[in-house]
């Protein structure tokens, strides 16, 4: 699986390189990410909770920084175990740039990824549209932390939440919860 996707954020070069190596916004951003912890220089122990298509697991994974030209690119190096899930593991390398608009930065990147077990099973579509729309709730986190606010996790979101478990949903809104649990 190769992901490929550019992004503006609203904030300078700096402050987009300190906040994507900030793990507590990291750990904010990132859907069904349960923990970040550092192991030592530059790399990282990741536990998170995933869901593929009718493949739903907590993968435990380390991710390690390399190639790292500050505040310009780095690549990010990972693999993950789910259990009967399955495994991932693959590269992607993060660019920054100075923006068109003065006080922002484009970040670029691309992803390879190799999947195997179960996920590998279900096919290359629901694993890229899954991948895809982690990646876009990622950046839509990721905006709203550098933009000083707090971006919810829809899990969280009460509003859309019944007395049956999660599973009412508001006229055209599905919760992130409902999606995961029928799954």
């Amino acid at each position: 699986m190769e992901l490929t996707e550019t992004h503006t954020l609203p904030v300078p070069q700096a402050r987009a390189w300190e906040a994507l190596n900030d793990t507590s916004i990291l750990k904010a951003c990132i859907p069904g990410c349960d923990s970040i912890d550092a192991d030592g220089e530059n790399a990282y122990n990741v536990a998170m909770t995933a869901a593929v298509g009718p493949v739903k697991a907590r993968f435990k994974g380390r991710m390690e920084l390399t190639n790292i030209d500050a505040p310009h690119t780095y690549t990010i190096v990972f693999e993950g175990q789910g259990g009967a899930a399955g495994f991932s593991k693959g590269s992607a390398t993060v660019n920054l740039e100075p923006g068109d608009e003065a006080d922002t930065t484009t970040l670029s990147y691309t992803a390879n990824a190799q999947v195997g077990g179960k996920l590998a099973q279900i096919g290359s579509r629901l694993v890229d549209g899954a991948a895809r729309k982690i990646a876009g709730e990622f950046f839509k986190r990721f905006s709203a932390q550098l933009h000083g606010g707090e971006a919810a996790p829809e899990s969280q979101d009460s509003s859309a939440e019944g007395e049956n478990g999660g599973e009412k949903e508001e006229k055209g809104k599905k919760s992130w919860t409902a999606w995961i649990s029928k799954s």
